[in-house]
């Protein structure tokens, strides 16, 4: 049985996208009290929400062909639906019983992927709700089944160097070097263990990340969870730190301080929402003249100091400690 008041929600089926936009959904589940969720979204970007609170149904669509559309149509007519958001754009909901329709169109260029998912609901520029992943106690202690026990109980350092292109990849040496001395007897994370997130591809940057501290104090998850499970895992860490990537924006959405390294990529419209992106000498602008299609095999972070990145991360944690 559905609630008083359904609501239909069309995630993205990039799962980085569902991300930056989960900030809406939270807001829904914050605003209407009343409401029940029956969610759709790919292979990719729908488990993100399988903790979402009063949840109906987590609908996987496959593909995005005419007779996927089809399929899911048949799956969600039979409601009448309080409200219907489509981050995807589609014209589903034009076909549906609903009392209210709140569609994705184009976003203006310039405005940031957060504040473009908030323009669908109409909110305020004001009231734009930062990205965030319900995760339930389970996912959680599923997270948490692979922190050492050796490791104590020291505050959490996460870092996320992976990424989908070597262009936004910031040298693991640098990561090490960041890490080395925020973890350091004399640093803000004195006793501090070091948590290592992203794919099973990553692992060779986590090799080099990891002798920043000792093994005991190392926490590698690369690989070994989902992306619920890593927002889960981050959520423990008092500072995280990462590239441009779905791993900054599952701290952010997981409701950590977020540092992000940025090069041949537009934090304006992609940076971690209400954190810190830090780049080198290099515009974003200059970038995309140097590679117009942000696609050559490049490695465009080299000019980014790690003395640049660590004195963000004292600032932000000096700001936190107060």
């Amino acid at each position: 049985m559905h609630g008083r008041f359904p609501i239909l929600y069309i995630a993205e089926a990039d799962a980085e996208e569902a991300v930056l936009s989960s900030g809406a959904l939270a807001h829904l589940v914050e605003a209407i009290p009343q409401a029940t969720f029956t969610v759709v979204g790919s292979p990719a970007s729908a488990p993100l929400f399988a903790d979402l609170p009063r949840l109906q149904r987590l609908i996987v669509l496959d593909r995005d062909g005419r007779w996927d559309w089809i399929a899911l149509w048949n799956q969600v007519r039979g409601t009448k639906w309080g409200l219907i958001v489509d981050m995807r754009g589609s014209d589903l909901s034009g076909k549906l019983r609903r009392e209210r329709r709140a569609v994705r169109g184009k976003t203006p260029e310039g405005l940031h992927a957060v504040e473009a998912a908030a323009a669908v609901l109409k909110l305020e520029p004001e009231e734009t709700p930062a990205p965030r992943l319900f995760f339930s106690d389970q996912t959680l202690a599923e997270a948490k089944a692979l922190f050492p026990a050796s490791g104590g109980d020291g505050p959490i350092l996460a870092v996320g160097p992976g990424v989908e292109w070597m262009g936004k990849r910031w040298p693991a040496e640098r990561y090490a070097k960041v890490a080395t001395k925020l973890l350091a007897d004399d640093g803000p994370l004195a006793g501090g263990r070091l948590m290592i997130v992203g794919e099973e591809v990553d692992r060779e940057a986590a090799h080099t990340i990891r002798y920043a501290v000792p093994r005991a104090r190392v926490i590698e998850l690369q690989g070994r969870l989902t992306r619920l499970q890593t927002a889960a895992a981050i959520s423990q860490a008092a500072l995280y730190i990462g590239a441009d990537s779905i791993w900054t924006h599952l701290a952010v959405a997981a409701g950590v301080p977020t540092i992000a390294v940025f090069g041949p990529s537009d934090e304006t419209t992609r940076g971690p929402w209400k954190g810190q992106a830090v780049r080198g000498p290099r515009t974003y602008q200059e970038f995309k003249t140097l590679d117009p299609r942000l696609n050559q095999a490049i490695q465009h972070m080299m000019d980014l100091p790690w003395e640049r990145v660590l004195k963000t991360a004292m600032k932000v944690l000096t700001a936190r400690a107060h």
